[in-house]
């Protein structure tokens, strides 16, 4: 699979302390280091013990062999993990080291290097946990650029841009993502040589975090998207409540709009308005739902059974840059317009 040439959009360097930003790398790399060596070793027993596990479970309320399924998965994660931390250094050494910070090459090999990693993870979850991935409308993202703005509903969706459109077509994407993400050294470390904004949830300084978002559509190549995620966190019936409430308090112009939104959180404005700017200069919008990961928000929810044997479904929809219209109320309303058809195709689908 080879990805297609990037564009030379800016690179955004982690601007926190030296000191704190290298123990956060080198805890997460001993951790991953450590938990693969012992699960490597450790494997035949502790599959024997999650065989027991299940077994209990299983003649106690009939729950679903999940333990035996996830033992392996999350094996297959760490070797992925670990891959991609050994890759790292050659690719940086290859390219340049720090006399080529902006190497067009270095930008492909770690688009290559990622969808290879997220293929490694939202694979292993296919082959053990019995995941189907049926898609809609994929062939409307073939062709770059675009701004992809896709629904947040588990801790395992992060993967499906990079999954389906970066290796079906061979597109690399940047990102807009939290910055809760740094805890994955090797998206902690290989996301800086990609365009990659790490947002901080609640940040102090929302504006240059937007101007960054801004910045991210510049130089985009017809082999690059830029992914969003506007609703900023995984939506629970309580969090789509209080989100209409506070919404209702603060923005009284936009809540009816949210107020139609039952299985979505309402967007938040300020990046995906930015971005639906910077769109309306010529470049095309491509929306995703999806449904089949909703309440997946940690390993404990897999363990529990919900993800055996699903099937998950995707759909996209695209719109040509001149179809946004101009004045910030009115891409406002076409915002939510384009985010009500995800509203309401999950609804029709949930329950398929």
């Amino acid at each position: 699979m080879r990805v297609q040439t990037p564009g030379r959009g800016p690179l955004f360097p982690d601007q926190g302390p030296l000191g704190p930003r290298m123990l956060r790398r080198v805890l997460g790399i001993t951790a991953e280091v450590l938990l693969f060596v012992l699960g490597t070793v450790l494997f035949p027993l502790l599959l024997l013990i999650a065989a027991i596990v299940d077994l209990t479970l299983w003649l106690k309320r009939r729950k679903p062999w999940v333990s035996v399924r996830l033992l392996p998965a999350l094996w297959c994660f760490l070797f992925g993990e670990i891959e991609a931390l050994v890759k790292l250094p050659f690719i940086y050494v290859l390219t340049g080291g720090p006399f080529n910070s902006g190497s067009v090459t270095r930008r492909r090999w770690i688009y290559v290097l990622r969808i290879r990693w997220a293929r490694n993870h939202l694979g292993a979850v296919k082959i053990f946990l019995g995941v189907k991935i049926e898609t809609e409308g994929l062939d409307l993202t073939a062709k770059g650029p675009s701004i992809l703005m896709i629904r947040h509903a588990s801790i395992i969706d992060n993967l499906l841009p990079d999954v389906l459109i970066g290796h079906e077509y061979g597109i690399g994407v940047r990102f807009v993502i939290k910055r809760e993400i740094q805890a994955l050294p090797a998206i902690d470390i290989g996301g800086r040589w990609t365009p990659t904004v790490f947002i901080r949830r609640g940040s102090l300084d929302p504006e240059t975090e937007i101007k960054a978002v801004r910045q991210l559509t510049h130089d985009m190549s017809p082999g690059e998207i830029l992914g969003i995620y506007p609703e900023g966190t995984r939506p629970t019936p309580q969090k789509i409540q209080r989100a209409h409430e506070i919404i209702k308090e603060r923005q009284p112009e936009i809540a009816p709009y949210a107020a139609r939104l039952n299985h979505l959180l309402p967007p938040r404005l300020g990046g995906p308005l930015a971005l639906i700017d910077e769109a309306a200069g010529g470049i095309d919008m491509v929306f995703c739902a999806h449904v089949g990961f909703d309440g997946l928000r940690s390993i404990g929810d897999v363990w529990a059974g919900e993800l055996v044997n699903k099937t998950i479904k995707v759909k996209f929809w695209r719109y040509s840059g001149s179809e946004i219209p101009s004045g910030e109320a009115a891409r406002t309303e076409w915002l939510f317009d384009c985010w009500q058809k995800l509203d309401d195709w999950v609804g029709e689908h949930r329950n398929d």
